[in-house]
């Protein structure tokens, strides 16, 4: 019997903002949702919620930032943490999904799509278009990609 189809919800967890995606899978499209922000590491939990009750996910994803070598770091110990929460909270599935290099590959997509391939003003770019949202929309492809 095939899988019924859902909505998943990514969360890339950061200490000042969280990127989220979505994936509703009769359509497979991925796409990016707006950053929910974060004050060291607290999420908006109104934010969260109210992005819960608009898509109704039935299962939620959290990048785990594991060292290259795959050993835990401080990030990987506090997005375990806020996946805990988004669990306990809303009562809904929550899986980690490996997440080595999501933010370096959101970055190079960042700037191809500037145009800006060979470096330039990072910052400025990251400043005006956040990569969090880049990077949980990657999060989801890989966690796709092994489902």
């Amino acid at each position: 019997m095939p899988e019924p189809r859902r909505t998943v919800l990514c969360f890339d967890y950061g200490l000042k903002q969280i990127g989220v995606a979505l994936l509703q899978q009769a359509t497979t499209i991925i796409s990016p949702l707006p950053i929910i922000r974060a004050s060291d590491g607290k999420p908006d939990w109104k934010a969260v919620e109210a992005l819960l009750q608009e898509w109704q996910p039935q299962l939620l994803l959290v990048g785990e930032p594991l060292n290259m070598d795959g050993s835990s770091s401080s990030m990987s110990e506090r997005a375990r943490r806020f996946a805990r929460q988004l669990e306990g909270r809303f009562n809904l599935p929550v899986e980690l999904v490996d997440e080595r290099l999501s933010s370096h590959e959101a970055k190079s997509q960042l700037a191809e799509l500037e145009g800006n391939k060979f470096g330039g003003n990072k910052k400025r770019n990251y400043r005006k278009r956040p990569i969090d949202s880049i990077a949980a929309q990657l999060i989801l492809q890989t966690w796709l990609a092994l489902n």
